[in-house]
C-alpha cells in the first residue's frame, strides 16, 4: 500500500453543529489514513501487508505502534506534523472532514525504493497520494516499477475523494491511473469519473478502461464489472456482526482490504465482493477506521513520542 497515515479526531454528535456556541459530542483520537487503514485491515484479515507512508515526529511512535502486523516503510518527517483529520460524524454514521495533510503532503519519489515490491502480488494506491506533484510522481514511479517486474503484480487504485477528482480532473485521473488493473471507487466517485447516471453503467465503463472495476454501494453492497460488463454483485445479506452504523470512517478502506486479500488468495469474484462487504460492515460498527485489535491497542494518545 502507498498512502497516508493520519491522526483522526472523531467527533460523534447527535445533533447539528450549533454555530457560535457549543455542541455536545463524544470526541476520541484514533490512528487513521486511507492507506494505513487499508494496510491495517489487510494484515488483520491475514494478508502480508506493507505500507509506504510519511508521518511527523510528533506522533510517529504512536502511529508505528498502531500499525502492528503491517510491514512499515514509513519516513519520519522531523519538520512537519503528522496529517490530522477532524471527522464530524452524525447519528446516522455519515461524516464530514476537516483536513490538514501535514507530513503526508510531502510523500514523494525520495521515499521510494524498488525493494518495496519484492515478492508482492498487489500494489494498492490511495487516490489521496495524487493530491500533490510529489505524490503523483511517486504514483507514476510505483506503477511503472510494478509493471516492469518479471512476475504479475495487480495494480489497484482507490480514488478516495470526489472533491479531489473534480479538482484534479476526472479525465486526467483516468489517464494517470490507466496502468491500474483494478479501480475501487464508491458510488459517487464512480459516477464522477464516468458521467454515468447509474452505478451499474459507471462500473461497466470503468471495467472497460481498467479491466476490473469494483463499485462500493455502502449498505446496498457492491458490484464488479470486468471488461465492460457486470459479472458479480453482493448485497446487504453479506453483513457482518455490526447491526448498527456507528462511524462509516474507513469502511471503504476495509472493503478494499477485504476484496484484495481475498483476490490474492484466489477466491472467486463473488467471494471477493462478499469479503469486501463483510470487512466494510465490520468497520462501520467501530469508531475510527481501523480493525479492533489495532484500535484497542492504541486507545490512549502518547505523551512521549521519543
Amino acid at each position: 500500500m502507498i498512502g497516508d497515515v493520519v491522526t483522526d479526531v472523531v467527533a460523534l454528535r447527535a445533533e447539528p453543529v450549533a454555530t457560535g456556541t457549543d455542541t455536545e459530542a463524544d470526541i476520541t483520537l484514533r490512528p487513521g489514513g486511507s492507506g494505513a487503514n487499508t494496510a491495517a485491515w489487510a494484515a488483520h484479515l491475514g494478508g502480508d501487508a506493507r505500507l509506504l507512508a510519511r508521518v511527523g515526529a510528533d506522533t510517529a511512535a504512536w502511529h508505528l505502534n498502531a500499525l502492528g502486523g503491517v510491514k512499515t516503510h514509513v519516513t519520519v518527517d522531523p519538520a512537519r506534523p503528522t496529517a490530522v483529520v477532524i471527522a464530524m460524524v452524525d447519528d446516522a454514521g455519515e461524516r464530514s472532514f476537516l483536513t490538514n495533510r501535514g507530513a503526508a503532503r510531502h510523500l514523494g519519489p525520495g521515499d521510494w525504493t524498488g525493494a518495496l515490491l519484492d515478492g508482492v502480488g498487489c500494489l494498492h494506491l490511495s487516490g489521496y497520494l495524487m493530491w500533490t506533484p510529489e505524490g503523483l510522481e511517486l504514483a507514476r514511479i510505483a506503477m511503472r516499477a510494478a509493471k516492469d517486474l518479471p512476475w504479475d503484480v495487480t495494480v489497484s487504485v482507490d480514488p478516495a475523494s470526489t472533491r479531489f477528482l473534480h479538482e484534479f480532473g476526472t479525465e486526467r485521473f483516468v489517464e494517470e491511473t490507466r496502468a491500474a488493473d483494478v479501480i475501487i471507487p464508491n458510488r459517487d466517485e464512480a459516477l464522477a469519473l464516468t458521467g454515468a447516471a447509474e452505478p451499474e453503467r459507471a462500473a461497466e465503463l470503468l471495467g472497460d478502461i481498467y479491466g476490473t472495476a469494483v463499485v462500493k454501494l455502502g449498505p446496498a453492497g457492491a458490484l464488479l464489472a470486468q471488461d465492460g460488463r457486470i459479472v458479480a454483485r453482493a448485497g446487504a445479506v453479506t453483513a457482518g456482526p455490526a447491526d448498527r452504523v456507528v462511524d462509516s470512517t474507513g469502511a471503504g478502506d476495509a472493503f478494499a482490504a477485504g476484496f484484495l486479500t481475498a483476490r490474492l488468495a484466489g477466491s472467486t469474484r463473488s467471494e471477493c465482493l462478499e469479503a469486501g462487504c463483510r470487512a466494510g460492515r465490520r468497520a462501520v460498527g467501530l469508531v475510527g477506521g481501523r480493525p479492533p485489535a489495532v484500535k484497542n491497542a492504541t486507545e490512549l494518545y502518547p505523551i512521549d513520542t521519543n
